[in-house]
């Protein structure tokens, strides 16, 4: 035990053991997933969040540490979240077609997201501050997290709810749309980008391309919209 906690600590030292690390629980998850034909609750997200976050726990190292070494992954979100323009470039024909649509839905589903959080909050006795974190939560976290800073809530917070959120939609989305008769490769894309952000994103292209190139589409619409929405909204109820 002397010896592996020796090794431990030299491997601690590492900028990028946690890196590695992420990447290999990853793609574990994955193995794991595909090999299960897409058991909803071994979401490669979510069993790579508990297993981190595990490994975290055990060793005693901060977040500090870890984000330290796998500071890159996170560096690598930005270009990501711009190349889901090059499959939706795709799909201009589609989108001109349906543009309607998408608005009619895309309203929809943020206001639906803003009060439905805004609801539960003040049913369950919220403070004010943590209910105003909880309103961007079907957002991507950097959208969130301002709009949370904004409007006096708490953006640590806001980023646990985003993640809880884009969770929440990769493991029920698709199955609940199949439940409720929707097949169109489109309108599940769209709904799982505009409820679950980048993670709902994530899953939409392994159901298709399609599917994955108008869930991005949601995902930058509802980001935008959320952003002025919710703003509007505190304004309104005098927070």
């Amino acid at each position: 035990m002397d010896r592996i906690t020796r090794v431990w600590v030299y491997l601690a030292e590492t900028p990028l053991l946690w890196l590695a690390l992420t990447v290999g629980v990853f793609w574990l998850a994955q193995q794991i997933y595909h090999n299960t034909r897409g058991f909803a609750l071994l979401n490669p997200v979510l069993v790579s969040i508990g297993v981190l976050v595990g490994l975290l726990t055990i060793t005693d190292t901060s977040y500090a540490v870890y984000f330290d070494g796998a500071q890159f992954i996170h560096f690598l979100l930005g270009p990501a979240t711009v190349a889901l323009a090059e499959p939706l470039a795709g799909q201009a024909a589609e989108l001109r077609r349906a543009w309607l649509p998408i608005v009619v839905a895309l309203s929809a589903g943020s206001l639906t997201a803003i009060v439905s959080a805004m609801a539960i909050g003040w049913a369950v006795g919220l403070t004010p501050e943590t209910l105003l974190s909880m309103l961007p939560k079907s957002v991507t976290t950097p959208i969130a997290m301002a709009v949370a800073e904004e409007v006096g809530g708490l953006p640590s917070l806001t980023a646990v709810l985003v993640i809880l959120t884009g969770i929440t939609g990769a493991v029920i989305g698709i199955p609940l749309l199949r439940v409720l008769g929707l097949r169109d490769p489109l309108a599940k894309g769209f709904a799982m980008g505009v409820a679950a952000h980048g993670i709902g994103t994530a899953r939409a292209f392994e159901h298709s391309e399609r599917a994955g190139a108008f869930s991005g589409l949601g995902m930058g619409l509802n980001g935008a919209l959320t952003a002025i929405l919710v703003p509007l909204l505190v304004w309104l109820l005098g927070f």
